[in-house]
């Protein structure tokens, strides 16, 4: 299994001609052409860094039975063309076994509610969680790590990695970090964790 690291939080999973795409959102330059290549979408939220609703919603105009996969709130803004997936639901996306972890948005402040926010479990080892770190209670070799947002702060993602002890770390969500940041991000998080963080390169690829 290969993954694709795109622009922040948009990831690619290829296994034999599949194409498993994942947070598709506004922030990524060539989403409407991941879209139109996937055989299946997942959105962990509706916030628009990861869910372009335009491009899926003309996507699913051309390919009605393109299979998407998100909160209820995606598939509302979908006119209820994706389906609504909670904590615990296993499914099968573009022939990936994928399982559902999580709720909630993390909190970015008191006065702006949390939305739904699920976090998935690929092939039974690689997990996204979207914009939150909350621990998702199974085993995971390789976790994706956001690590720049209003939401987010190195110590809790180290803290969030020593309680999910995967064997590998890629960094995700990046964009609002400069080279700089990133790096930083690379020196405490690792320091702190013991495993090295990866940063991929957009649009290069890895084998899992």
């Amino acid at each position: 299994m290969e993954l694709i690291k795109h622009a922040h939080a948009c990831v690619t999973f290829t296994d034999g001609g599949r194409r498993l795409l994942v947070d598709p959102g506004t922030f990524t330059p060539d989403t409407a052409e991941l879209v139109a290549t996937a055989d299946a979408v997942l959105v962990t939220h509706a916030h628009f860094d990861h869910f372009d609703a335009d491009t899926l919603a003309a996507e699913l105009d051309r390919r009605p039975d393109l299979r998407v996969y998100g909160p209820a709130e995606v598939a509302g803004k979908l006119g209820g063309r994706a389906t609504t997936v909670t904590a615990g639901d296993r499914i099968e996306a573009g022939g990936f076994a994928v399982t559902v972890h999580g709720e909630s948005h993390a909190l970015i402040h008191p006065d702006i509610p949390p939305v739904d926010n699920v976090g998935y479990l690929v092939a039974g080892r690689v997990f996204h969680p979207g914009d939150s770190y909350a621990v998702p209670g199974v085993a995971v070799e390789t976790l994706l790590l956001p690590t720049s947002g209003p939401w987010t702060t190195f110590g809790e993602a180290a803290d969030f990695v020593r309680a999910v002890r995967p064997a590998r770390l890629v960094q995700v969500h990046e964009l609002m970090l400069s080279e700089l940041g990133q790096n930083s991000a690379r020196t405490l998080i690792g320091g702190l964790t013991g495993l090295p963080l990866e940063n991929l390169p957009w649009g290069t690829s890895t084998t899992l």
